[in-house]
């Protein structure tokens, strides 16, 4: 069941719902063989993981043609949903951890999408331009920016300028360092008011360029 996504993302096709569905089916099964998701929280995955991911499709819609880069992607969080609720960008998710680029890959096949590329490796290898880089806790943002900054196109597309979204929750102040002035926070319960979950969680926004 996908209540929560349908509720907060009413205008998903028919195609779309189905492939939100199969991944309540596919996670479970794959995180049972290779844990890519705490196997405390799988029950949780709609809202905690699913949901969570697309939240950063309520605060940008990208535009046909956008490139995101998904860095330190683990099983596929949050590049897999975006690239369900965004077909006409393009996905490029990259690990270190080979196993984790497996269940992504294998994921993204059973669903056929086929805006998503996939790689195993070290940020430093990925000579990918992209207009984002979206990622979910993976790193401090300061540290992220540095290493992702050499990947942002300079040729804009969207709503707003390139630059780096990441998935946070708990205290920012001291994290973002000499990036507080030109990032903006955005708390996910203002997107999702009825999810007890988000209380704590929300989007950063840096332009880089």
């Amino acid at each position: 069941m996908i209540d929560k996504i349908t509720e907060y993302f009413p205008e998903l096709t028919a195609e779309q719902k189905e492939q939100f569905e199969a991944m309540t089916t596919l996670y479970p099964e794959w995180n049972s063989k290779i844990n890519v998701i705490s196997r405390k929280d799988i029950d949780n995955l709609e809202v905690r993981h699913l949901l969570h991911s697309l939240a950063i499709g309520r605060f940008v819609r990208f535009t046909p043609g956008t490139r995101v880069l998904d860095f330190g992607c683990g099983g596929g969080l949050p590049g897999l949903p975006l690239a369900v609720l965004f077909p006409e960008a393009h996905f490029h998710l990259i690990d270190r951890i080979g196993k984790k680029i497996r269940v992504a890959t294998e994921i993204a096949g059973a669903l056929g999408l086929v805006n998503v590329s996939f790689q195993h490796g070290d940020i430093a290898e990925c000579k990918e331009k992209v207009d984002f880089v979206v990622s979910r806790a993976v790193m401090p943002l300061p540290d992220l920016i540095k290493l992702s900054r050499k990947n942002i196109s300079a040729e804009e597309r969207n709503g707003i300028p390139n630059g780096v979204i990441t998935l946070k929750g708990g205290e920012l102040e001291q994290e973002l360092g000499r990036y507080k002035k030109m990032t903006e926070i955005i708390p996910l319960s203002g997107f999702f008011p009825d999810e007890e979950f988000f209380a704590t969680k929300c989007i950063t926004y840096t332009p880089v360029k």
